[in-house]
Order: C-alpha cells, then sequence, then structure tokens
C-alpha cells in the first residue's frame, strides 16, 4: 500500500502535537542535544537500530552533541504520516538517551 503525501493542513495540525520540529521544505527537521559526543553517537545507533525495523531512513546530521534529523518519505514525494511517527519515536529515544 502506498503512503500518502500529507496535505500542508495536515502537516501544520501534526507539527503541533510534535513542537520542536519544524518544516524546511519538503521534510520536518528537530535538532537533538545532548552532554556530549558519545551520547549523541548512543541516540545515533538507537535512530539506526530503528530506521532498519521500519525501513524508513532519516537523513542525520553530527555536530558534536547535536544531532539533527530530517524525515521525509521519498516514494511519496514529501512527507507522510509515517515521517511523523518516526518523529515520535526519535523523541522518545532521544529521551532514553539523555537529550536536553
Amino acid at each position: 500500500m502506498a503512503l500518502l503525501k500529507l496535505r500542508d493542513a495536515e502537516i501544520e495540525a501534526r507539527l503541533e502535537t510534535l513542537p520542536e520540529w519544524s518544516q524546511p521544505g519538503e521534510e520536518i527537521q528537530r535538532t537533538f542535544r545532548f552532554d556530549d559526543f558519545v551520547q549523541a553517537m548512543t541516540f545515533v545507533e538507537r535512530v539506526a537500530e530503528r530506521a532498519e525495523a521500519v525501513q524508513h531512513h532519516p537523513d542525520i546530521l553530527i555536530r558534536y552533541s547535536r544531532v539533527t534529523l530530517s524525515l521525509s518519505t521519498h516514494d511519496a514525494g514529501g512527507i507522510t504520516e509515517k515521517d511523523f511517527d518516526f518523529a515520535a519515536a526519535a523523541d522518545a529515544l532521544a529521551v532514553e538517551c539523555g537529550a536536553k
């Protein structure tokens, strides 16, 4: 079953439930902050495990103790419910990994 790209109003409504996430274009994005590089990398490892499990892989930018995740569903050509599901899971993983 193909995932459907969300409309702008749907994206705005879903972003209200994930206030740390933003929409810079055709993706949703959040930067997570940790105490140090090791903690940030632990988070990245957990994100990678989750991504493989659900076959949905974010773009990841690592800057010492900051990790930025960018999500979009390439097959759908934009943002889908799958991106928001992964964003919520990433938020939970970040808390487990000690995000500030």
